[in-house]
């Protein structure tokens, strides 16, 4: 292997590393696999973020069955609600989605990493369910279940 070839593969390498660390490719570790929703609020005691976080208690089985990871973003932390734990920072969210620190917002991304829902306001398990099972992968998806 010549010098210029293993150069080509370590800047190969290199930049898509980087590339993942970006905030535009925040999501990137979880595109094709998960329908995350984001939920940004300004304090873990934000009555939006409780309001929430219960509705997706109650919805948790209709959740994982569409492949739904919930994480909440509050302050510097990220936290895992549903699914897998996710090394994302709150920082690369939140400009990633152009939310402030002082802001709630809920963010339904879909699996091809592209915003679905993004709300001032608590998702009812009922739009969300709606707005993933109208896509044409979750049709497919769950034409391949029967």
């Amino acid at each position: 292997m010549s010098f210029h070839h293993k150069l080509a593969i370590v800047s190969c390498s290199l930049l898509t590393t980087l590339a993942g660390a970006l905030p535009g490719n925040a999501m990137s570790e979880l595109r094709w696999k998960s329908r995350p929703v984001v939920i940004f609020s300004p304090s873990d005691t934000d009555a939006r973020l409780t309001t929430q976080r219960s509705i997706f208690a109650a919805a948790r089985t209709g959740l994982v069955a569409r492949d739904v990871v919930v994480m909440s973003v509050v302050g510097d932390t990220v936290k895992s609600e549903i699914g897998a734990r996710s090394k994302l920072s709150a920082a690369a969210l939140r400009k990633r989605y152009g939310v402030s620190a002082n802001s709630f917002r809920a963010v339904l991304v879909g699996k091809d990493g592209g915003t679905k829902i993004s709300s001032a306001t608590a998702l009812s398990a009922g739009e969300i369910f709606a707005t993933i099972d109208a896509m044409p992968m979750r049709r497919q998806e769950m034409g391949r279940q029967r």
